[in-house]
């Protein structure tokens, strides 16, 4: 067995109550099983908080200890790694690299993530430990020779890998449709996080219009500075559909339809009457019915996660007579991760990294984030010496 320092999310009584509330996610020794053949010991470099490390504190949508059936997780996905010891069958893999972990833990047979590393996926070990063992596998090495920080590399590993395979087939299945031709340069607007943004970032440097939607001053000004036009969310503060306070409550229905007007007309004159080409929906239900809205014939409506809602009504002949497509993606498949590195190496598409958290700090860091109070798109935090 090996022992280190870890911030360890217990197991919990109710899925409502939050670790963070209760004192179920602490800083402490943990002890695992020695690395098989086929596995790495690991040293975290710095990580990236995820949306998915805040639904596993809330316990929200679904109760990671519960669905793994364990009584104690290490969460965590997005990082940097450096190689303490690598198996007898980790080929081509040798102490001292560095690299991303790979967050499909559990693939299907074509390499699409099923469950992911450092969440829902039983017996894999995330990245909030001073030392971890993860499977060769999910090792994906760096450049030896980069001009980004570990730090862009650490908010570059889950966020912009997900964009990558969303953008792929989202810009894919628009162009099933409408050619270049038809339309040369598509308009893309998103809402979000930081996975919004490397994608509508993408866009942009496909030739796209591009425009993300923001309340927060910082935000707007980063994409302001990235050539991307910013909608102020404050100018349509009750866009949030609650469906239910909306057939109950006259005056919240006023409230709501006179902020879906602003946007939508806010909208048709950015596309000139044309509506949304693609819009990366990456909230979800409070969203949905404005973001489907937006979109123009032949549009398409992309997400890869569920932040807000995991259940979408819509109208299915409007939505077919619109001839719209919705894509959902899961991550990113095996290949991918190499992708988007050779593409960033080539483009310079990465993040940029404002703020570092130190590993006393991740409490502080998870409130924040829980709070909507992060003034980055990308937090990333120290767990070892670089």
């Amino acid at each position: 067995m090996m022992d280190t320092e870890a911030w360890v999310l217990h197991e919990g009584p109710e899925q409502s109550r939050s670790a963070l509330d209760t004192g179920e996610f602490r800083l402490e020794r943990f002890s695992f099983p020695d690395p098989a053949d086929d596995e790495l010991l690991v040293e975290p470099l710095f990580g990236c908080w995820e949306g998915n490390m805040s639904h596993s504190l809330a316990r929200h949508p679904i109760d990671i200890c519960k669905k793994r059936g364990e009584k104690k997780v290490i969460i965590g996905t997005a990082s940097v790694l450096r190689v303490l010891r690598a198996g007898s069958a980790a080929t081509g893999i040798r102490e001292g690299d560095i690299g991303l972990l790979y967050g499909g833990y559990v693939t299907d047979e074509l390499g699409y993530m099923v469950w992911a590393h450092g969440y829902d996926a039983a017996g894999s070990m995330g990245i909030l430990a001073k030392r971890a063992k993860i499977p060769a596998r999910s090792f994906v090495p760096l450049p030896a020779e980069s001009p980004y920080t570990l730090e862009q590399w650490a908010a570059f590993s889950v966020r912009y890998i997900t964009a990558w395979s969303n953008w792929k087939v989202a810009h894919g299945a628009y162009r099933l449709q409408v050619s270049e031709a038809d339309d040369p340069a598509p308009c893309v607007l998103g809402w979000g996080g930081g996975s919004t943004l490397a994608g509508i970032d993408l866009a942009r440097r496909h030739g796209c219009r591009t425009a993300m939607i923001s309340g927060n001053e910082g935000r707007l000004a980063e994409l302001s500075r990235m050539g991307i036009a910013g909608f102020d969310r404050r100018r349509f503060p009750d866009i949030d559909l609650d469906e239910q306070r909306y057939d109950t409550d006259p005056a919240y229905k006023k409230a709501y339809i006179a902020s879906e007007r602003t946007l939508l007309e806010l909208v048709h004159d950015w596309t000139r009457g044309r509506g949304a080409a693609i819009v990366l929906d990456y909230i979800g239900a409070p969203v949905f019915r404005a973001s489907s809205k937006v979109l123009g014939r032949q549009g398409v409506l992309a997400t890869a996660g569920w932040m807000l809602g995991m259940q979408l009504p819509y109208n299915r002949a409007r939505e077919c007579i619109a001839r719209h497509v919705h894509v959902f993606t899961h991550y990113a498949r095996r290949n991918e991760p190499a992708e988007a590195i050779d593409y960033a190496m080539r483009t310079g598409w990465m993040p940029e990294v404002t703020e570092v958290y130190d590993w006393d700090d991740i409490p502080r860091l998870a409130q924040t984030f829980a709070d909507g109070a992060v003034r980055t798109y990308f937090p990333v935090f120290r767990v070892n010496a670089a």
